[in-house]
């Protein structure tokens, strides 16, 4: 028997925030450990954010969308943006509870207990769903594309399997082991 619509939907929106982290994963195991902690390029006069404290700012994200709206799933400790190491930021669990979070948030079975997407303490809370998908994954995105820019202003380049990396899908959907979209 064939899955409905909205349950292959559900789980696509699951599969594609897997290779999200498996973006996040690619760019960190290839970026240049001297630009780690670099200060932006203009800076002068202000700390801008490094890419350590944009790594670090992912994953203390991660941590809040957990607290406030799966606070039953164990999460790992934060992360100093000042401090952090990249080897703490390789660390999946975050990315492994937040898919749990968003499993349970899709889930059509009664009894779950992610009934709510609490952003952060000064923004509306939502009901859980695909925005909640929407909304985590834009926001890594946007984070990714910082890390690129800076990264290249800093005179780094990622190499062509990880600057394009993230973007060959069926490729990391395929290294994550799950299923090919192909027709």
């Amino acid at each position: 028997m064939e899955k409905s619509t909205l349950a292959q939907i559900r789980d696509e929106l699951l599969e594609t925030y897997a290779i999200n982290d498996a973006m996040n994963q690619l760019l960190l195991a290839n970026l240049d450990p001297r630009v780690w902690r670099a200060q932006p390029p203009g800076s002068q006069g202000h700390r801008g954010r490094t890419i350590a404290a944009i790594f670090a700012h992912l994953h203390n994200a991660r941590l809040r969308w957990l607290r406030n709206s799966a606070p039953h799933l164990t999460s790992p400790a934060p992360l100093d943006p000042h401090r952090g190491t990249m080897k703490q930021a390789a660390h999946k669990k975050c990315a492994a509870q937040c898919l749990r979070m968003l499993a349970e948030a899709l889930s059509d079975q009664p009894g779950k207990r992610v009934t709510r997407f609490f952003r952060d303490s000064w923004m509306p809370v939502w009901q859980p769903g695909g925005a909640m998908f929407c909304y985590m994954f834009s926001h890594e995105a946007h984070h990714r594309g910082q890390i690129l820019m800076l990264a290249h202003q800093l005179g780094s380049q990622f190499p062509a399997q990880a600057r394009g990396g993230i973007w060959w899908w069926d490729k990391l959907w395929k290294q994550q082991g799950l299923r090919s979209r192909k027709p």
